[in-house]
């Protein structure tokens, strides 16, 4: 397919709306969320607009694509962000109207669950952007992290190239939402080790594809934003994994059934995301923690080089489910300079 056309973008003083597109954990637990807006409007600069099903648990399909259509159809919204993710905005796909979208492109900032709606988008021709949901993110308590309030601010107000960089600590333990003393400090954060090179001894540039890990399967199961496989041949992969945290193997046999699809070979880069190794449901040590990295680094590795030898690989690139959270534009231009170790993507 052709490069898709990146929308253009809002100012300081523009409205964007708020959406959610898959959980409406906004009512739920609206501390976070509260704090996210307010940084929208304070720190940004920017006016916002809910929708009906922003703060609804239990909303239809249908009333969230008619939030979706109304917010991309109103000439006075900007961007559209995803207040948090979710298990089941693919059933919101059949109730989307896509002509609608397409003459109405508009940045579209979401991830984990939103990956559905970032390919579809794609499919379009509309550049997406993910990262940055309103609850997490902006809601992160404390203050925003400074790698993750630099990459949003550039995917949001400016067009180029920018480069990406390594955090030296990153955090994926999470407290309570529902608790206000979570929201007095900033969360704990440990060392990180930097971005681990895989067949690093080349340059690939080309146009980003790839999401959550979990939903991209989910996609392909329910064979819904996928195209021919030879239509992403020469792009650049992008995957990370959610606070669920799938096995190593679970993990390796998504990556197999992509392989025997034909889809892993297309793309001689791929960028993999720090894995989340902490939830409330599984409290790992810090060697613990350790191993279920290790142990997912190895399983993408081992489908690699069963499906893809040649494919340059790098790991714990911080974009997904952990803190910091930098912007990855889907469908947008991806530089990946094994040579010099630096990435490189185009806003």
């Amino acid at each position: 397919m052709t490069d898709p056309v990146y929308p253009a973008k809002p100012r300081p003083g523009d409205m964007v709306a708020v959406l959610s597109p898959s959980s409406g954990l906004p009512g739920v637990f609206p501390m976070p969320y509260e704090l996210g807006l307010r940084r929208l409007r304070e720190e940004f600069g920017l006016k916002t607009v809910e929708y009906p099903a922003s703060r609804k648990m239990g909303s239809t399909p249908g009333e969230r694509a008619a939030d979706i259509h109304a917010a991309f159809a109103d000439p006075r919204v900007k961007a559209v962000f995803a207040s948090i993710g979710g298990d089941d905005q693919i059933t919101v796909l059949p109730h989307l109207d896509r002509d609608l979208l397409r003459a109405n492109p508009k940045p579209f900032f979401g991830y984990s669950d939103n990956t559905n709606l970032l390919l579809l988008l794609r499919n379009l021709g509309i550049v997406g952007y993910h990262g940055s949901t309103v609850m997490v993110e902006l809601g992160r308590p404390g203050a925003m992290h400074p790698l993750t309030a630099d990459s949003l601010r550039a995917a949001l107000f400016t067009s180029g190239e920018y480069e990406l960089t390594a955090a030296d600590a990153y955090g994926d333990v999470s407290r309570p939402w529902d608790d206000p003393r979570t929201f007095d400090s900033e969360p704990e954060m440990e060392p990180a080790d930097g971005w681990s090179w895989h067949n690093g001894d080349r340059v690939v540039e080309g146009i980003g594809w790839g999401g959550e890990l979990e939903i991209v399967s989910w996609l392909l199961m329910a064979d819904r934003e996928v195209l021919p496989v030879d239509s992403y041949a020469g792009g650049v992969l992008f995957l990370e994994t959610s606070e669920e945290m799938p096995r190593a193997e679970q993990v390796y046999r998504i990556l197999r059934n992509m392989g025997e699809r034909g889809l892993l070979r297309q793309f001689p880069a791929l960028l993999m995301g720090r894995a989340r190794s902490w939830s409330f449901e599984n409290r790992f040590t810090a060697p613990e923690k350790a191993r279920f990295r290790r142990d997912q680094r190895e399983a993408v590795l081992r489908a690699l080089g069963q499906y893809a030898p040649d494919t340059m690989a790098v790991f714990d690139v911080d974009f997904g489910h952990t803190d910091p959270q930098l912007v990855i534009p889907v469908g947008g231009r991806i530089r990946v300079d094994g040579l010099a170790r630096r990435i490189t993507v185009t806003y």
